[in-house]
């Protein structure tokens, strides 16, 4: 029996079906429509490190028909210290700073080579990239279900945090995400089309 009160339920059902809809819309992208979207990101998201001059990125490697695009860590990098997530058994992350070289990891995932750091190293960072299916306006962050960002999110400074981003195709910066009780919010998103967003309430300042 489920222990989930009806609202939870039907928060649950609505995520669901959103995910497996957004999953099946970015299958049907063409490679060279992940090309075109991934190098509109990286444009956008190139502005503003040239503007704010953030000196650690905690980003991730794009895999998959994930925004961003293979080589977003290597772009990065050639404008601040890079940090990439490393895949714990639990589902939590660990970090590496990025040098130049990744190796194959589990679930398909690529791993930065450098020395772990801890999964507090991300508290360290200027800028927080994160992936996502989609983003509303809110804030409100939809995954893929695993809950590893949950967690990194929890780890950030409160008083002055960094800016956390969530990277996405056009058409994933949605009305309305259904939220529970473990999600936590992001600042904004950065679409190809749409460039960055900054949701209402966000709590970052420069």
């Amino acid at each position: 029996m489920s222990d989930l009160t009806g609202d939870e339920e039907r928060s649950r059902a609505a995520k669901i079906a959103l995910r497996s809809h957004l999953i099946t819309a970015r299958r049907a992208l063409t490679p060279s429509d992940r090309l075109a979207a991934a190098s509109l990101l990286q444009n956008h998201i190139l502005a503003f490190v040239r503007r704010e001059h953030p000196s650690t990125i905690a980003a991730y490697l794009p895999v998959g028909s994930e925004p961003g695009g293979s080589d977003l860590p290597s772009v990065l990098a050639a404008h601040a210290r890079v940090l990439l997530p490393v895949l714990l058994p639990d589902n939590d992350l660990d970090w590496a700073t990025f040098t130049g070289s990744v190796s194959p990891g589990p679930r398909g995932l690529l791993e930065p080579d450098g020395p772990r750091l801890g999964v507090s190293a991300v508290s360290g960072a200027d800028l927080v990239l994160v992936p996502a299916l989609a983003v509303d306006a809110s804030g409100v962050r939809m995954g893929r279900g695993g809950g590893s960002y949950d967690r990194v999110l929890t780890r950030l400074p409160v008083g002055r945090p960094p800016l956390v981003v969530a990277l996405l195709h056009d058409g994933e910066f949605v009305d309305a995400v259904p939220a529970e009780p473990h999600d936590r919010p992001v600042h904004g998103a950065i679409t190809p089309r749409g460039g960055l967003t900054l949701n209402r309430a966000a709590e970052w300042t420069k």
